[in-house]
């Protein structure tokens, strides 16, 4: 748990800035949140706060349950997106260009391993695909476990690179299928309300994909987190949750991306609840079951901006409002400082 000793003294700093209380909205939240953790085992609050090094880590998995054509790309297509993030050519790393933003690829278990020297590509496979989890367990104990561990792994190769905000991405063909089969799991929403359209498939395929999506609930819901991460879950998204666990542990912020990012974050604050304090939710992606999953987090996410591409686009395109947060509660001037009378 986040210790919470400077927290009156971060909001007192904050509300004697030049500005009515409350007026800039999130941005406080974030600033907030931020000082708080840069303020941890600390005796005094910082009186400053810093970001180093953003880094996105993009966690690519393949899925069993894509075999049953539940999008409209085939498998083949995490592999090329893979290539793609190497080559810089993909939407996440135009935005990491400009918001100076450093990138990892990390090959979780995709169909083909990439041949690559790249130092971008991390491999940490589990296997060339998850089972399809309309007809059993998508993952063994024994993946689960080092996949947990694989996440924690990166985490701190990152943060012992120098990184002090992370960010979590995916790529996937069929993952939209398991984070909608954990989003009503855990919370007993129906089905019907938890799967949409992913990377746009027809009313028939949808259709297809709930029959499916449902066989795999059936046989978890009511189970621990982490036992339904394994029945239905993929090796990306338990890399995320391992990593998500391991951002708390080591006392570092995460932005969450949209729906694949969320359903990780959702699985990571059930088994350890206190990493959810680590967390900022950039935005609400238009993927249907989004919406569902921040209200169980009880997130308020910073934007909408109708995304829902994933690869961590949402997360990157959020570090501009982190550092203006940033700035506004290291420089902005108190009443005081400017002699203003309030």
């Amino acid at each position: 748990m986040l210790d919470t000793t400077h927290s009156e003294a971060i909001w007192n700093r904050i509300n004697n800035k030049t500005k009515p209380l409350g007026s800039l909205g999130k941005l406080e939240h974030v600033a907030h949140k931020l000082a708080l953790i840069h303020s941890q085992n600390k005796s005094d609050p910082v009186t400053n706060v810093w970001i180093n090094k953003p880094t996105v880590l993009v966690f690519a998995g393949d899925h069993g349950i894509a075999r049953e054509g539940v999008s409209i790309a085939p498998q083949e297509v995490t592999q090329q997106m893979v290539e793609n993030f190497l080559a810089s050519g993909a939407a996440v790393n135009c935005f990491c260009r400009v918001n100076n933003v450093e990138l990892r690829v990390i090959d979780t278990g995709i169909l083909k391993p990439v041949v690559s020297q790249s130092k971008h590509l991390i491999q940490q496979r589990l296997g060339e695909s998850t089972e399809n989890f309309a007809y059993g367990p998508a993952m063994t104990h024994e993946q689960v476990d080092k996949g947990l561990e694989y996440g924690e792994k990166i985490v701190k190769q990152s943060i012992d690179s120098g990184s002090n905000l992370l960010m979590f991405g995916e790529m996937g063909i069929g993952n939209t299928s398991s984070a909608s089969a954990i989003l009503s799991a855990l919370s007993k929403r129906s089905v019907e309300k938890c799967v949409g359209l992913g990377t746009g498939i027809n009313a028939q395929q949808l259709t297809k994909k709930r029959q499916l999506v449902q066989r795999g609930v059936n046989r978890c819901r009511g189970q621990n987190a982490k036992e339904v991460l394994r029945q239905v879950g993929g090796f990306e998204i338990t890399q995320m949750v391992g990593a998500f666990i391991a951002a708390a542990k080591y006392n570092t912020p995460v932005i969450v991306d949209g729906f694949i990012a969320t359903s990780a974050a959702y699985v990571a604050a059930k088994i350890e609840p206190s990493c959810r304090e680590y967390m900022i939710f950039a935005h609400q992606s238009h993927e249907s079951g989004h919406k569902f999953m921040l209200q169980e987090l009880a997130a308020t996410p910073l934007f909408d901006l109708s995304l829902r591409l994933g690869e961590g686009t949402g997360a990157v395109l959020a570090v501009p409002l982190i550092q203006a947060a940033v700035e506004f509660y290291n420089n902005m001037a108190s009443f005081e400082d400017a002699g203003v009378d309030m």
